[in-house]
């Protein structure tokens, strides 16, 4: 009997990845994950078969991509944090782009018909006008972006050269947690302004800083496109199904199409709290954009796409309930 294929998440461990496989068990994919650990944790995967290692490891994936009869992989394994990315440059180009390309290659030689790649609008650097589409210029201003428009090509091109299709999802700033408290974001010294206002709000953190009051915004401070992690994880989940039907390769943008200052967010935090927390007002940091908002019609139209959290306040109030049983529960 021919062995049902399935599914190799990289990087499943971590946040969008464990988000991601919750909603590839409830309709009943056979997944495994592949995933270091460096930054993931066990308990995310849950039910799902986690191998751990890392994606260049080209005699492991070359095993699990025919042990498992994969079809399709979503790669999501990689460094994310771009302050680092400008202090240790290789340390992102060769676990972000050199591993991606050894997966790749091992993807192509196996006979991998699908590939999801986990993106970022980091690749288009500070557009003039704040609002960015899929055909926006790509101007990356840091390694990190650097790092994931790199992998994009080489995608793009192998497609091009083979019968693999791939769908790559530029995200713009993923927050919240699964809805029924199962898992969440649990990454340490995390950056992202949702859960460090949450962190604070639960008295993880002892103030909250504000980095920037002067942008040409309406009250002042940075405007971003936040995106409730279960509506990106369901995006992947589509973008198998697309790939699945006998879909083009694309390139879609993952937002709401519209923003929230800092201010809006830290006083949704406040309002759901209960609480005032201590707000600290800082210089800008350099490389942050006054506003930053996706066009995303493409990943609606293209991919079905219908998201179902599009409120800032759901997304604090589930970073603040997990952050509130992490209190109960260290992972």
């Amino acid at each position: 009997m021919t062995q049902r294929s399935s599914v190799l998440v990289t990087g499943g461990a971590g946040y969008i990845g464990s988000h991601t496989l919750l909603q590839l068990a409830a309709r009943g994919e056979r997944v495994v994950v592949l995933d270091d650990l460096s930054t993931g944790f066990k308990q995310a995967v849950r039910d799902a078969t986690l191998v751990p290692g890392n994606v260049g490891d080209r005699k492991l994936v070359d095993g699990l991509l025919a042990e498992h009869n994969v079809d399709t992989v979503i790669h999501f394994a990689a460094h994310t944090i771009v302050p680092e990315s400008v202090a240790d440059p290789l340390k992102y180009y060769g676990n972000n782009t050199c591993a991606t390309r050894s997966l790749l290659e091992a993807a192509a030689r196996a006979g991998v018909k699908n590939f999801v790649f986990s993106s970022t609008a980091a690749v288009y650097g500070i557009p003039a006008s704040g609002l960015a589409s899929e055909d926006t210029a790509t101007a990356p201003i840091n390694p990190y972006g650097t790092s994931k428009l790199m992998s994009e090509w080489m995608l793009r091109d192998l497609c091009a050269a083979s019968s693999m299709r791939y769908v790559a999802l530029r995200y713009f700033n993923v927050a919240g947690s699964d809805t029924q408290g199962r898992i969440g974001q649990s990454t340490r010294k995390a950056t992202l302004l949702v859960k460090v206002a949450c962190e604070a709000a639960v008295g993880k953190r002892p103030f909250l800083s504000v980095y920037g009051t002067d942008y040409p915004t309406p009250d002042g401070t940075g405007v971003r496109d936040y995106i409730h992690v279960e509506d990106l994880a369901t995006a992947h989940v589509d973008a198998l199904t697309y790939l699945r039907d006998g879909g083009k390769s694309l390139i879609a943008n993952c937002g709401y199409g519209h923003g929230y200052s800092v201010r809006e967010v830290i006083a949704s935090v406040e309002k759901i709290a209960g609480l005032k927390l201590d707000v600290r007002e800082e210089p800008r940091r350099a490389g942050d954009p006054p506003a930053l908002v996706a066009s995303a019609k493409k990943v609606r139209e293209a991919l079905g796409w219908k998201p179902k959290l599009d409120d800032i306040d759901t997304i604090v109030r589930t970073s603040l309930d997990w952050e509130r049983r992490l209190q109960r529960e260290p992972w």
